[in-house]
């Protein structure tokens, strides 16, 4: 048991979750972070690699996308550490193709990871925070589920799922003192998009208005703030860090 709050991060080791996590260290919080079942070498040397090791925060390996398992795991977890104070749903793939040559099992992947993994590991957590009176959940959405994107008509379909979960939750979760909220990233710099070849990448700045990426700490300062004291009287929102990409 622990007298700090403890947030659960699926995905975590992912450019934003790794800061989210990073973050939610240096604010005083646990930390539980989730990774792939198998990988607990390579979640090791995240640990090192970030400069987590030795913090407090705890590895588990969970397929969000089996959904027995993930009733196993997250119901034991809440119970060796007695409650979670905030979940970030944050596990999320890409399998982009154009629609006329989309295969069903591009669409099947991202819909088990990033959308119904939505159900399997918050619907213990949620119980668990309207028993307790409290919590907050944080969906990582995208800006290509308001939008829209070409070739990725399966991750903007579930990405927009997930905001309607999001306020659907909120309204269930108001009156037992659970807020949820979906954040919606714009183009960040992470590993994976800073890698982009040079010319892609200022093409893909241009049509920003504000002609930069987001930070990783820009995106996890969104979550932190949804989470902490101030974050309190908002619920069922989705919180854009876009640059001015997309304006609702």
């Amino acid at each position: 048991m622990t007298s700090k709050k403890i947030a659960l991060v699926t995905g975590a080791a992912g450019g934003i979750g790794t800061e989210v996590c990073r973050l939610f260290l240096n604010n005083g919080y646990k930390v539980v972070a989730t990774h792939r079942p198998g990988k607990e070498e390579q979640a090791a040397n995240w640990l090192q690699e970030e400069q987590l090791a030795g913090k407090d925060i705890q590895l588990l390996a969970l397929d969000v996308t089996d959904h027995q398992a993930v009733g196993e795991a997250v119901p034991a977890l809440i119970q060796e550490l007695g409650q979670i104070d905030v979940l970030v749903n944050n596990a999320g793939i890409t399998r982009d193709a154009t629609f006329k040559k989309m295969s069903w099992q591009q669409w099947q992947d991202v819909m088990a990871t990033n959308l119904n993994s939505l159900f399997s590991v918050t619907q213990p957590v949620f119980n668990q925070m309207c028993e307790q009176g409290s919590g907050r959940i944080i969906n990582i959405s995208s800006v290509n589920g308001l939008k829209g994107q070409y070739g990725q008509v399966n991750y903007s379909a579930a990405k927009a799922g997930m905001i309607g979960f999001t306020k659907a939750l909120a309204a269930e979760g108001a009156r037992f003192g659970v807020c949820v909220n979906a954040v919606a990233p714009g183009y960040t710099a992470t590993p994976m998009v800073t890698a982009i070849r040079e010319d892609v990448l200022d093409s893909i700045k241009a049509t920003i208005p504000m002609k930069r990426l987001a930070t990783t700490e820009e995106v996890a300062g969104a979550v932190l703030y949804l989470a902490g004291e101030y974050g309190g009287y908002i619920t069922g929102e989705t919180l854009s860090v876009n640059g001015g990409l997309y304006m609702q």
